[in-house]
């Protein structure tokens, strides 16, 4: 009875630190993913360069997903007018193509970029096309969704979803492709002239 008695100690006491290590080791891998910015993360620009998006820490960003064949492609001249308005007080604005909405980017990086200047005079970054839904969606889409849900779930709905994001990279605001640039002009001005 004594060596039972002894035996289930010993198991006792090698169990008990093994759940508290688990428990702790788990805990700080949850903290470590809760602790991710949008500076973590990388994208390839449109001319094949490998950006960081801490090379924007300190400004104010927003992130678009685009399409050159699409109803709303006329929303390039307002988000250009935003990105000269105000990219000498701190905003950069982002753009992504993408083809996931009725094939309406189906145009190479070559031909978007010579669309993008010629029909918008763009001049604010763009990126190499992504997918923003799916399990194939740019890590970056996959935050952004999380840390800004839509109205009806995480899922990017169409072209020209914006993505504010403050200084600090913190995701602020998800507008939707129904928003007009200049109806964020509020809230970008607001952002900017934070402390």
């Amino acid at each position: 009875m004594r060596r039972i008695e002894i035996n289930l100690l010993a198991i006792f006491l090698m169990v008990i630190p093994m759940f508290f290590f688990n428990n702790c080791y788990s805990q700080k891998k949850e903290e470590k993913k809760a602790d991710k910015t949008f500076y973590d993360f990388k994208a390839i620009s449109i001319e094949g360069q490998e950006i960081s998006m801490s090379d924007y820490k300190g400004k104010v960003v927003v992130v678009v997903n685009t399409a050159s064949k699409c109803g709303f492609t006329p929303q390039f001249e307002g988000l250009e007018a935003l990105y000269k308005k105000y990219k000498d007080k701190g905003l950069v604005i982002l753009g992504f193509p993408c083809n996931q909405f009725a094939n309406q980017e189906p145009n190479d990086e070559k031909q978007i970029i010579n669309g993008c200047m010629a029909n918008y005079g763009v001049s604010f970054p763009m990126f190499s096309k992504i997918k923003v839904n799916g399990k194939n969606a740019h890590p970056l889409y996959k935050f952004l969704k999380k840390e800004a849900p839509g109205s009806l779930g995480n899922a990017i709905k169409w072209n020209f979803a914006k993505f504010v994001i403050d200084k600090q990279g913190k995701v602020v605001k998800r507008f939707s492709t129904q928003t007009k640039p200049e109806e964020m002009e509020e809230l970008i001005l607001s952002l900017i002239n934070e402390n």
